[in-house]
C-alpha cells in the first residue's frame, strides 16, 4: 500500500477509506442491509491486512452502534497509533433540546461519547456532518478548535455543504487563529460531477483534501444498465436513493454506465474498479468511503489502485456527462421544503 498525505497537512492515510456506515447492529439502524459484529469484524480485519489504515464512521450511524463496533475491531486487530479513525457530528442523536446540532454544549458532549464508543482516548479526524444553519460559525469553529488544543482531536474536516459556506469557515478559522479544516468529505462520482464547478477548486486552492462518499453511486457504477438496479439499501431509501440521480439525467447516466461498461472490458477488470480509478486520478481526491460489504469488494477496491485510466479512457468516461440539479449542502429546512415542492416526491435527508 502506497501511503498518501491528506490535503496539505503530515497524516499518510491510505487512497482507499473504509465507511463504516455498513456496520452497525441491525435493531439500532438498518435491518435490512446493515452488518452487524460478527459480519464486520472479518471485514475490518481483512481491511487491515490489505494495509488499509483509514476507517470513517459518524455517531449518527446505527445510533453509535457503528463506532462501537469499529472500536473493538480496530483495537483487537490493530495498533492504535497505525490506524487513522475519522468520525462525524452534527445529526440528532436523542429527542429533546440540544440532542443535535453544532452548539459548544452538542460538541463538547458529543466527543465524549464517541470516544468512549470507539474505546480511545482522541480521535483523528473529528468532521461536521454538515453544516448546522441554527448555529453561528464563530461558535462551532471555536469548540471544535478547542477540541484540538485539549488534545481530544488530532485534526477537523467538514462535509457537504456550500462552497461558500466552507469558503467562510476557512477564513474565519484563519482570521481567529482556529484549527482549519484539512479535509472535506464530499459527493463526487461520474454520474455527479457538480462539485467541479465550485467546491473543487476551492479545496485546491485551499489545500483541502476530498474524501469521497458514494464514489460508485450507489452501486449503479458497479452494474451494467440492464442489470439490476436497485439493491437492498436503494430499496430501503425510498425516494432519496433518486434524489441525486433524477430520471431527467437518464440517457446521460445510461451512457455513462455503457462507457465504464466498455472501458473495464479493455482493461479486463470490474465496473467498480475503473469508477475508483477515474476518481483516483482527480487531484483533489485523497480516498474514496467504500462501504464494503464483502472481502471480494476490499479486494477489488485495493485492486483499482494499480489501474492507469488513458486520456481516451478518461474522454469516454466524462463526455457524456450533462448538468444535473446541485442540492448539495442543503440543510436548510425552509430550502429543502422548497426543493420537495419542485420535484413531488423527493424525499431528502
Amino acid at each position: 500500500m502506497q501511503y498518501i498525505k491528506l490535503g496539505t497537512t503530515g497524516l499518510d492515510v491510505a487512497p482507499i477509506a473504509i465507511g463504516a456506515m455498513t456496520y452497525g447492529e441491525p435493531d439500532r439502524g438498518h435491518p435490512v442491509w446493515s452488518k452487524g459484529e460478527a459480519e464486520a469484524r472479518p471485514l475490518i480485519q481483512h481491511a487491515l491486512d490489505a494495509g488499509i489504515n483509514f476507517f470513517d464512521t459518524a455517531n449518527l450511524y446505527s445510533n453509535g452502534s457503528s463506532e462501537e463496533i469499529l472500536g473493538r475491531a480496530l483495537k483487537d486487530f490493530a495498533d492504535r497509533d497505525d490506524v487513522v479513525i475519522a468520525t462525524k457530528l452534527r445529526h440528532p442523536m436523542r429527542s429533546g433540546p440540544n440532542g443535535r446540532g453544532l452548539s459548544r454544549k452538542a460538541i463538547m458532549t458529543e466527543i465524549d461519547h464517541s470516544l468512549r464508543r470507539l474505546g480511545t482516548d482522541y480521535i483523528d479526524l473529528y468532521q461536521i456532518h454538515r453544516n448546522d444553519h441554527a448555529t453561528p460559525w464563530e461558535e462551532t469553529l471555536e469548540a471544535l478548535s478547542d477540541l484540538v488544543k485539549a488534545g481530544k482531536v488530532r485534526y477537523l474536516g467538514a462535509s457537504s455543504m456550500h462552497a461558500w459556506e466552507f469558503a467562510k469557515a476557512l477564513q474565519l478559522q484563519k482570521r481567529h487563529g482556529w484549527a482549519r479544516f484539512v479535509s472535506m468529505q464530499d459527493h463526487y462520482n461520474l454520474l455527479a460531477r457538480e462539485e467541479e464547478r465550485e467546491m473543487i477548486p476551492l479545496c485546491l486552492d485551499e489545500g483541502v483534501g476530498t474524501i469521497i462518499w458514494s464514489p460508485l453511486a450507489r452501486g449503479r457504477l458497479a452494474r451494467g444498465w440492464d442489470d439490476a438496479r436497485s439493491t437492498a439499501r436503494s430499496e430501503t431509501d425510498g425516494a432519496y436513493a433518486d434524489t441525486l440521480y433524477s430520471p431527467e439525467q437518464e440517457a446521460s447516466n445510461r451512457a455513462i454506465i455503457d462507457a465504464v461498461g466498455q472501458v473495464a472490458q479493455g482493461h479486463g477488470v470490474s465496473r467498480a474498479q475503473i469508477a475508483l480509478a477515474w476518481l483516483r486520478r482527480q487531484p483533489v481526491v485523497t480516498a474514496p468511503l467504500v462501504g464494503v460489504g464483502s472481502v471480494q469488494q476490499i479486494d477489488e477496491a485495493v485492486a483499482s489502485l494499480d489501474i492507469e485510466l488513458t486520456d481516451d479512457d478518461v474522454q469516454a468516461l466524462e463526455s457524456p456527462y450533462t448538468p444535473r440539479y446541485d442540492w448539495q449542502g442543503v440543510s436548510d429546512e425552509a430550502e429543502l421544503d422548497a426543493i420537495r415542492r419542485r420535484i413531488p416526491g423527493m424525499v431528502l435527508s
